[in-house]
């Protein structure tokens, strides 16, 4: 028997993020009615998570749908739903929502102009696009937008995809996706960049020696914040730290092996913000952070950022 409140949901967007979800929907019961698929990739993917789905041009997705899932990349949402209230496609009473980090109910303007209902739902998880993520959603939240009177239906839905809704703020949605892109973007960079120094040294499989440090001190992070930090720039090891910064600007000089100019610039910068993190939590003095910032300070004979003038607190 079909359960009571089931919706027909349209799928604008077979990326990772747009099947998966879909997908979700569907194993709660809900009827996903089409998916718009334009790369060979997101029809692949469309198949695979939502069998039996017909992929369908967008505007034909909107009109079967009581529930539209915007699926898009953040520049394109707005065009988008722009684009398609130019041609009449939304529906009053309709739910549109979209999974934009950046974004809350404001872009959907257009869609609230004609009586439809806007809900900004992003689940804070990166996504592979296969049905392991399903699983992942168990321990995922996403961040809700919505009016008031509309919120319980957002966090429903949310809940409905076995995730936990957390509600942002609609001027907060940018400082919630910078901190999620900081903190997990910047992280794969960081992994990568760590790895291909090993790699450089001749040490194979560097993921296997990385992983379980960066594991932990991830864990160690999330259980216990700063106060897990530990390192060179923590301690104040000035000498570990120019060593370092010797080392790298070796590997971004240019010349045979050269190209790790981002990786130096990255050291320099993270390990800047966390001697003043340190020096805030007392862990040192401003001597120690003042030799530390010397120490990081760019030169024109490596490959990294131009010096720069630095103005002291």
């Amino acid at each position: 028997m079909t359960r009571p409140g089931r919706l027909g949901v349209g799928i604008i967007g077979a990326g990772r993020v747009g099947a998966v979800l879909g997908a979700a929907l569907r194993a709660a019961e809900h009827a996903v009615v089409g998916v718009s698929a334009v790369s060979e990739a997101s029809r692949e993917r469309a198949e695979m998570l939502l069998p039996g789905v017909p992929i369908l041009e967008i505007p034909d997705v909107v009109e079967r749908s009581e529930l539209v899932l915007l699926a898009v990349p953040d520049d394109a949402l707005g065009p988008l739903v722009e684009g398609l209230a130019k041609l009449g496609a939304w529906q009053p009473g309709q739910l549109v929502a979209h999974t934009s980090g950046r974004h809350g109910v404001g872009v959907l303007a257009p869609v609230r102009a004609v009586g439809a209902i806007p809900l900004a739902l992003h689940p804070a998880m990166t996504f592979t696009g296969m049905s392991l993520d399903l699983g992942r959603l168990m321990d995922c939240r996403f961040g809700v937008t919505a009016d008031p009177a509309m919120l319980p239906i957002a966090q429903a839905l949310v809940v409905e995809m076995g995730a936990e809704p957390v509600v942002i703020a609609e001027a907060d949605r940018v400082a919630y996706h910078a901190a999620l892109a900081h903190g997990s973007n910047h992280l794969v960079t960081i992994a990568a960049q760590a790895a291909e120094i090993l790699a450089r040294i001749g040490v194979d499989e560097p993921d296997r020696l990385l992983g379980p440090l960066l594991r932990a001190s991830l864990e160690n992070a999330l259980a216990a914040g700063e106060s897990a930090l530990t390192g060179p720039v923590a301690r104040g090891d000035v000498g570990t730290v120019a060593a370092h910064v010797e080392t790298l600007s070796e590997l971004a000089a240019p010349g045979p092996g050269a190209g790790a100019a981002d990786i130096l610039d990255a050291y320099r910068a993270m390990a800047l913000a966390t001697a003043r993190r340190a020096e805030r939590r007392g862990l040192y003095g401003p001597d120690v952070r003042r030799r530390l910032e010397a120490a990081l300070e760019p030169r024109e004979d490596d490959g990294g950022a131009e010096p720069t003038a630095r103005k002291e607190p």
